[in-house]
């Protein structure tokens, strides 16, 4: 029965380390987007730094989720379509852009407090 324990244990550790990490990058989607429209919000962090943090949660990101495709491809492309709305907005370009930012943002805001009540879950296992 211990066996079964510690695989458990081993279990919600990864389940945590996967949840903290995709929490993480979608918290960092929505800072990406405030840095494009808020000078004050790229400056209280350099560019270099958050560029190197947001591809290094990415990329682990990624590797975590190898498990499921599905999900895995689907986080990729929300990224691919936020970071490429980031670039269109510090690029100036205007057409709907404000709207598509609103939505993103409460996409972005919705997934992080789900996802941040199910690390509490499964922290508290």
């Amino acid at each position: 029965m211990k066996g079964a324990f510690m695989s458990s244990q081993d279990e919600n550790a990864q389940c945590i380390q996967i949840t903290e990490t995709v929490l993480r990058l979608y918290v960092l989607l929505n800072q990406y987007l405030d840095r494009c429209q808020d000078q004050a919000a790229k400056e209280a962090f350099p560019e270099s730094e958050f560029q190197e943090h947001l591809s290094s949660t990415r990329a682990k990101a990624a590797d975590l989720l190898t498990t499921n495709r599905v999900v895995k491809d689907k986080v990729a492309a929300e990224t691919e379509r936020i970071l490429q709305l980031g670039a269109d907005c510090v690029e100036g370009a205007s057409n709907g852009l404000n709207d598509q930012l609103a939505k993103d943002r409460e996409m972005l805001r919705i997934k992080t407090l789900a996802i941040s009540d199910l690390l509490a879950v499964f922290r508290s296992l």
